[in-house]
């Protein structure tokens, strides 16, 4: 099939956006600019401004040197060395798609940004860095590895990479509208209230919002400036009285949008940021900046000013987490109509596969069909990981023209999920085209235990996250295997789908609350022949259990479709386990089988029947 046959999707591309031939002349260049600088190097982040887990294509400044397109990274650029420091999602997508002659990927887990910075700078040598592309506390660990090195660092006022990118896109200018109240549940006014008792508790003068999913929820809007997540990029600073300034370009903003911002504070251009800044500053304002989004920069402006930067957690963060009623309706509501779409596309694809024509692409648009015909779907929450064989290995796989394989009896394992007005889904399914080796069905009924065991937990208030992660790895650990990537993220309301602070991890130290929608999804990858991975969306709900001297939480689960019977093997299941499956097929049945018809129901039907 040549890319010029390949389905077309309306969200995503298959064009391979890397190009490891362009990775020498970008980086000797870089170099040059570097000498004529007098730096002996510089840090080249993932990140932008905001340090949002999509960046605009004009920040996508990693990717341009690099050809690395994977969610997180680092790229530090020496004058005899290079390195590209990535977590281990991403071992092997970093080695394919950059120069590995000019540039040598470095597993973070073995070697950390920092101590690869301390082995290899120079004694002596000055480090370069962007103070808005990195946070306080990542500026006060690039500090302490140079001085460990005995180098300096040094910030720069012009990203030397931006003078370089010839081509570079022209920043986004998406239209900036407003969030419907019956979904938000909340208006602006009560939430900038809560906020303002928060600063007052916290002892600070003003918030700077620098996080955008915290701008959109804070007022009620929504954009479209990064791939996949309806957000505006911007910022407010919201004062601890009076009202608060929201800076977006006024021609983005509807009038809608303009009339929700402008009933509780005034709307300014981003260029007035740096100055109001610097007021805040010269009143000896005490300022909160989020520790986990605020870009150094800004503390240094207030502090230079006379103000006090005060670095820490985002007081929005958590009432975004916890979903009010209105949000949960939503999101429940989107998760039967996602089901539903999952349920025709999991049929056709039962039918398809085993007839040896399907591509991954062909997989990846079917699907977003589906959502399609629901004539609700605004994006895809994330560009779809479709992975047949080998590919379903690499836990973040984006199929593109060049890496589409065939579906061929295996494994194949497709994860994707679809942004609605009401609420963000995301869903993984791990399916088998023909019979499946025992090895196969022993890793998947492993992992699904794990998923089991998560679905079913009850856990005392005040539990975290990375209490919780074992309990999914357990079966898993029990054969001698792992995962290398958390149990579970954070879920937006028709934001992100990755939404902190919120996990199922061994770095998940945020307490579980009511309200807080996460992700289920442990797996099992064998790297060069196939990969398995099963989620479901589940919400953090109490349970009431008689004379419980103790606050106890469990999960609901909203997401709504089959697991794939031909991979269970039920001698691995103990009696609760396969209690669990057959009462969550009867639902799955229940509530999906009058939306469904046809081949899709009687698919349904059977995939429902108990074990």
């Amino acid at each position: 099939m040549t890319e010029s046959t390949l389905p077309t999707c309306q969200f995503q591309s298959f064009t391979e956006p890397s190009d490891p031939a362009q990775v020498a002349g970008r980086v000797a260049a870089l170099r040059q600019a570097l000498s004529a600088q007098g730096l002996d190097g510089f840090v080249v982040p993932r990140a932008d401004e905001h340090q949002g887990e999509y960046v605009p294509a004009h920040m996508a400044r990693l990717a341009w040197l690099t050809g690395f397109t994977g969610s997180a990274g680092n790229a530090v650029v020496l004058a005899d060395k290079a390195a590209l420091i990535v977590d281990g999602r991403y071992t092997i997508q970093s080695a394919e798609q950059t120069d590995t002659k000019v540039v040598t990927p470095v597993r973070m887990e073995d070697t950390p940004l920092e101590r690869w910075i301390e082995q290899n700078l120079p004694a002596g040598g000055k480090l370069g860095y962007d103070p808005w592309l990195h946070t306080v506390d990542g500026v006060a660990r690039l500090e302490k590895a140079v001085a460990a090195a005995g180098g300096t660092l040094v910030p720069v006022a012009q990203n030397p990479l931006d003078a370089l990118w010839s081509d570079r896109p022209a920043p986004p200018a998406a239209p900036v509208k407003a969030h419907r109240a019956d979904y938000a549940g909340e208006d602006p006014a009560s939430k900038l209230a809560r906020i303002q008792k928060a600063l007052m508790e916290a002892k600070v003068d003003a918030l700077v919002v620098s996080d955008p999913h915290a701008l959109a929820w804070t007022f009620n809007i929504r954009g479209g400036d990064v791939e996949h997540t309806p957000l505006p990029l911007g910022y407010a600073v919201v004062p601890r009285e009076g009202r608060p300034t929201v800076f977006l370009a006024p021609e983005k903003i509807t009038n809608e949008a303009g009339d929700a911002i402008g009933a509780v504070g005034e709307i300014a251009p981003p260029a007035e940021l740096e100055r109001q800044i610097a007021k805040l500053g010269a009143a000896k304002a005490r300022v909160r900046l989020d520790a986990a989004t605020a870009a150094s920069a800004l503390a240094t402006l207030i502090a230079e000013a006379g103000g006090t930067p005060d670095a820490g957690a985002d007081p929005i963060a958590l009432m975004k987490a916890r979903k009010n009623a209105a949000e949960l309706a939503g999101s429940r509501a989107a998760h039967l109509r996602d089901g539903a779409a999952m349920t025709n596309y999991l049929s056709w694809l039962a039918r398809e596969a085993p007839k040896g024509g399907l591509t991954e692409i062909d997989a990846v648009a079917a699907l977003e069909s589906e959502r399609l015909k629901t004539g609700l779907l605004k994006d895809v929450s994330f560009t779809t990981i479709a992975g047949a064989g080998s590919n379903a290995a690499l836990p973040h796989y984006r199929v593109n023209a060049a890496s589409n394989r065939r579906i061929e009896p295996g494994i194949f394992l497709v994860d994707s999920g679809g942004q609605y007005e009401d609420g963000t889904t995301d869903i993984t399914r791990t399916i088998v085209v023909g019979n499946p080796t025992a090895e196969m069905r022993d890793r998947y009924t492993r992992v699904l235990k794990g998923h089991v065991a998560i679905s079913r937990l009850v856990f005392v208030k005040g539990t975290s996250g990375a209490q919780l992660d074992a309990f999914a790895r357990l079966p898993l650990w029990q054969g001698g295997f792992d995962f290398d990537h958390g149990t579970g993220h954070g879920v937006g309301s028709y934001l992100s789908v990755h939404e902190g602070p919120q996990r199922l991890s061994k770095l998940g130290t945020t307490p579980l609350e009511p309200g807080m929608i996460l992700s289920n999804e442990p797996g099992y990858y064998k790297e060069g022949h196939y990969g398995i991975r099963i989620e479901n969306l589940i919400v953090v709900e109490e349970r009431h259990i008689p004379g419980a001297e103790r606050t106890i939480y469990g999960f609901e689960t909203i997401t709504w479709c089959p697991y794939e019977r031909a991979l269970i093997d039920t001698n691995l299941l103990d009696d609760g386990e396969i209690a669990w499956i057959n009462d969550y097929h009867a639902k799955v049945w229940e509530k999906l089988g009058s939306l469904v018809e046809g081949n899709a129901k009687d698919w349904l039907e059977a995939a429902c029947r108990p074990l």
